[in-house]
């Protein structure tokens, strides 16, 4: 019988050709910190040179660890896969487990059989931690995550108490300041706005902002609301909503570049320029949105790519048991503008 002479290099293959112990050639491979440069730098020669692949199923019976993490959103498929930003977390999602070499496991979680099943395959041992979006008020999902013996990390603030919980949030509340802030300096006195709802913490942050910013003494602001939803025909109505309430409106801080497209169309359809009648801020700064309305939208910027890196970074410090000095991390939030306002 005539035998292979490439028979699969091993981890004492790496080991060797690396000069290092089997232990410190295992602690690289799997991300431990408890590794010298020179041998990290050695070890990853070594698998390069011998192509050399862990056997994931062998490891996962010693480390108890899958390779997996899911990714958790807590809404309906229509929205997830209409809306650009959601488009974009979830590839930036891939992209940052992909860069520690982590599967991603995609779970849309929205009605309670979807609950159910979330639950079993959970606290099935399938992943190794849970990434967490957009949960509402009244959410089973916060419920049940908090009952499973995983580590979990919380893309803004879920509905409840805090305590014990590890998010990576941004600052939306600023970010709805500076929105306002700047409107005003532009001399408009009747600002209104169209919010997200009202059971999402974002959408409650970026109106506390907008309210905050027009203060007491500024009697002229208008401090009228519209709830548009998150969603570009719900931007549409609440603009057509606020031009009915307040006529004479001559700026609006909406709360989500989708919802300030449609309402821009709105402005169009009333016959309301932009910026000279009606000044618009929007809230996301989406590369696929704010660049390519008519005119190029001023947006509040909240980095998606870098909110998920954090995420993931601060989830894999969990997994390595790492002790995590802040576990509510906040970025910051610039506007960005454009011939909007």
């Amino acid at each position: 019988m005539h035998v292979s002479n490439h028979a699969r290099p091993t981890l004492e293959d790496v080991a060797a050709r690396a000069g290092v112990s089997r232990a410190t050639a295992s602690r690289v491979l799997n991300a431990s910190p408890r590794v010298s440069p020179e041998a990290l730098e050695a070890v990853n020669a070594a698998v390069l040179a011998l192509g050399y692949q862990p056997n994931r199923a062998a490891r996962a019976l010693v480390t108890r660890r899958t390779g997996a993490v899911a990714v958790v959103f807590s809404e309906p498929e229509p929205k997830i896969f209409d809306d650009p930003h959601f488009a974009r977390l979830i590839r930036a999602g891939a992209r940052a487990l992909a860069d520690v070499d982590v599967q991603m496991v995609l779970m849309l979680v929205h009605s309670p059989d979807d609950q159910a099943r979330a639950h079993r395959f959970l606290a099935g041992g399938h992943v190794d931690g849970a990434l967490v979006f957009a949960p509402h008020r009244n959410d089973e999902l916060v419920a049940i995550v908090k009952k499973l013996p995983l580590p979990v990390v919380y893309a803004g603030k879920p509905w409840g108490s805090l305590r014990g919980m590890h998010l990576v949030d941004n600052d939306n509340e600023g970010g709805a300041v500076l929105a306002t802030e700047h409107l005003k300096s532009l001399g408009r006195r009747k600002i209104v706005h169209v919010s997200g709802p009202l059971d999402e913490l974002s959408a409650i942050d970026r109106l506390n902002g907008f309210k905050s910013a027009l203060s007491l003494d500024d009697k002229a602001a208008a401090r009228v609301t519209e709830d548009g939803g998150f969603t570009r025909e719900g931007g549409r109505k609440a603009m057509a909503a606020l031009l009915a309430k307040v006529p004479s409106l001559d700026a609006v801080f909406v709360a989500s570049d989708l919802m300030a497209a449609g309402a821009l169309e709105t402005l169009a359809e009333a016959g309301r320029r932009v910026p000279e009648d009606v000044a618009v801020v929007g809230f996301d700064d989406h590369v696929a949105i704010a660049e390519h309305t008519a005119p190029p939208l001023t947006s509040v910027r909240q980095d998606s790519d870098e909110q998920v890196k954090h995420m993931v970074e601060h989830l894999m410090k969990l997994l390595r048991d790492e002790t995590v000095k802040t576990k509510k991390q906040m970025l910051p939030t610039v506007l960005v503008r454009r011939e909007s306002a």
